[in-house]
């Protein structure tokens, strides 16, 4: 195993540690709420909070679930295809998924730049700055481009992709 493909599995690896302290944050906003409401405090935020967690929860998902097969992929023609025509439509759909993801993570920088130039918070009374909430959604974004340009191109080095699959979700298919 090379340095970079340990590094690369490293960088995956610590997306989804941080994707599962941010539900982790999200439960612990919930038990926090439900406490205040309880001793009839109020603790403003805690919903956008929660939101915003959540999204940086599946942004720095999205690259670990790509690997391990947890995305939903129809691969119903995939399966009826000849070897040679599956691995051109695997390049093709990864090539596609990957300028995209890549679109996508340069769209997200500039939304970064944008809350940082024009100095833009949140509407909620507590007023957080964007540029924050706009950050581990950048990070997450950039980590699945990432994933998606190491899957393309170990495709076409090796013919074959990085998604492992367990055998027992091929019942769907």
């Amino acid at each position: 195993m090379t340095v970079v493909r340990r590094l690369l599995d490293a960088l995956y690896t610590l997306a989804a540690v941080l994707a599962a302290l941010c539900l982790i944050i999200i439960l612990a906003l919930i038990v926090i709420q439900m406490l205040a409401r309880w001793t009839g405090e109020v603790f403003p935020g805690a919903p956008d909070y929660a939101g915003y967690a959540m999204a940086a929860a599946s942004f720095l998902a999205f690259a670990s679930a790509l690997n391990k097969g947890s995305h939903i992929r129809v691969s119903i023609l995939l399966n009826v295809v000849g070897e040679r025509m599956r691995f051109f439509l695997e390049v093709w759909c990864f090539s596609i998924a990957t300028a995209a993801a890549w679109y996508v993570s340069w769209y997200i920088w500039r939304m970064v730049g944008f809350a940082i130039k024009f100095n833009d918070v949140s509407q909620g009374q507590d007023a957080t700055p964007m540029w924050m909430v706009y950050t581990p959604v950048l990070v997450g974004a950039i980590i699945l481009a990432i994933a998606l340009t190491d899957n393309l191109i170990t495709l076409l080095v090796t013919g074959k992709h990085r998604i492992v699959r367990d055998v027992t979700d091929a019942h769907a298919e």
